[in-house]
């Protein structure tokens, strides 16, 4: 059972290495996003890795159940719940960096972020 949870923790690590590397190498704005979205689901992994408990029953009390038994072979309930809380935030996060993607697109008409960068056109008539 040690061997899964290696494998999840390994698993979580490259999915983090990999979203690191299209948030900071990859030029297209759209895969910036899909690596930010690649470490969140790392780190959810990651926690979930950490909170696996071999041989562990689900970490509800039921009436009848020898209480030392059921502390003994409970999984962690508290990664799972900040697991769950991530997704919904994680949700939300990445439905607002696709709307701020498709103001970035019409306002330079690329989703190139070099391309949005070296543009200075857009902002010659502002005061400062």
């Amino acid at each position: 059972m040690a061997s899964t949870q290696l494998a999840v923790l390994i698993t979580a690590g490259l999915l983090v290495i990999v979203g690191l590397f299209a948030a900071i190498f990859l030029d297209n704005i759209i895969k910036k996003v899909i690596g930010i979205s690649f470490i969140e689901e790392g780190v959810n992994l990651f926690i979930i890795g950490i909170g696996y408990k071999a041989g562990g029953v689900v970490p509800i009390l039921m009436p009848g159940m020898d209480k030392g038994w059921f502390a003994a072979n409970a999984a962690y309930p508290l990664p799972f719940g900040l697991v769950l809380t991530s997704i919904v935030i994680g949700a939300s996060t990445l439905a607002v960096m696709l709307a701020l993607v498709m103001v970035l697109y019409k306002k330079y008409g690329t989703l190139s972020t070099s391309v949005m960068l070296a543009d200075n056109s857009k902002g010659d008539g502002i005061d400062e």
